[in-house]
């Protein structure tokens, strides 16, 4: 018959150690307990065994010795009669009494071997079951690994992301802060230079570019563009886009060339593009477009608010390839979660 055992403390305390609840941790003490339990029974039982072959040999030298003792009283015919019937019938109770003892001794070696077996085989599972305990905390700690790994990967590249951030809204406050300073002497009603959404909004009111309806720049919108493509000229990275905005005046006399609003709104756009573009600013970062009065900042409802609605915002956008590459990099290594 095979007998199951652990490894020892050591490889006992090693998977304990690796339990990661208190639920497995407790199964695996039932287990030790039982395995305990088994051993113990078993050591009872071959004491119980040793004893029962201690006392047939002792029953055996009695018989033994009571067969010489019958011999010598069956040639001794003097003293044979009541020796050799009280020899017999001891002889009888001591055979009665060792086959009372042999059957007990078999029936309890049947039961012992029955409980051996029924124990071994629970050991046997249970030695299975924290097999598999053991390879699902090995599959278990490698994914928290893995998982861990990634954690890193992606901290550094949050990191990474936090510090382009950080950039690009320092890169949007100087580029404002520089702007400022260029328009300083321009600043006031007809210009304005603010921060929105990340990007910097310099807003010129049309009675600083433009008379009413044209579209040609007068001297002094000409000098606060030509400060500002000083600045620009410096400012490699960023986007210029001009947008033209009206108020919703119709045109009283249409020409060909412009026929209302989008036409006017349009050609302003582009006219200060061009003397951007003429001040040092390269033209491949440059977008003219013409809002019209469909983005009024007032209600056309006075002339006063008809006359902020006439104006030219000229907006400017630090690039973001590095920020962009970054969430790309971080789009493509994400792993889904299971």
């Amino acid at each position: 018959m095979k007998t199951l055992s652990f490894s020892g403390p050591a490889a006992v305390l090693a998977i304990a150690l690796l339990l990661p609840a208190c639920t497995t941790l407790k199964k695996y003490d039932d287990l030790k307990a039982q395995k305990e339990s088994t051993e113990k029974a078993r050591a009872d039982a071959e004491r119980q065994q040793q004893q029962a072959v201690a006392e047939l040999k002792k029953v055996n030298d009695q018989l033994n010795q009571m067969r010489l003792d019958n011999k010598r009283l069956t040639d001794d015919s003097s003293q044979t009669g009541n020796a050799l019937r009280r020899t017999r019938a001891l002889y009888t109770q001591l055979t009665d009494s060792y086959d009372k003892l042999l059957k007990n001794s078999d029936r309890a070696l049947a039961d012992k071997s029955t409980d051996y077996n029924k124990m071994a085989r629970d050991l046997a599972r249970r030695e299975a079951e924290l097999g598999e305990l053991d390879t699902s905390l090995k599959r278990t700690k490698s994914e928290v690994d893995k998982l861990n790994a990634d954690l890193k990967v992606r901290e550094a590249r949050m990191a990474e992301l936090q510090q382009a951030l950080a950039d690009k809204d320092k890169a949007v406050n100087d580029l404002k802060a520089s702007v400022s300073n260029a328009l300083r002497g321009f600043q006031g009603t007809d210009l304005q230079v603010k921060m929105k959404d990340g990007k910097v909004y310099v807003s010129l009111s049309e009675q600083l570019l433009f008379k009413s309806g044209s579209t040609k720049v007068d001297p002094k919108g000409q000098e606060a563009l030509k400060q500002l493509a000083t600045v620009l000229k410096t400012q490699s990275d960023v986007n210029v886009v001009v947008e033209g905005h009206t108020d919703n005046v119709a045109f009283s006399r249409p020409t060909a060339a412009m026929q209302d609003n989008w036409d006017l709104s349009v050609l302003r756009a582009t006219e200060i593009a061009r003397l951007i573009t003429s001040g040092g600013v390269d033209p491949a970062r440059i977008t003219a477009s013409g809002r019209s009065q469909y983005i009024p900042v007032a209600s056309n409802d006075s002339p006063a608010n008809k006359a902020l609605n006439r104006r030219t915002e000229i907006i400017l956008t630090p690039k973001l390839n590095e920020l962009l590459k970054i969430l790309d990099s971080n789009s493509t290594t994400a792993t889904p979660t299971k």
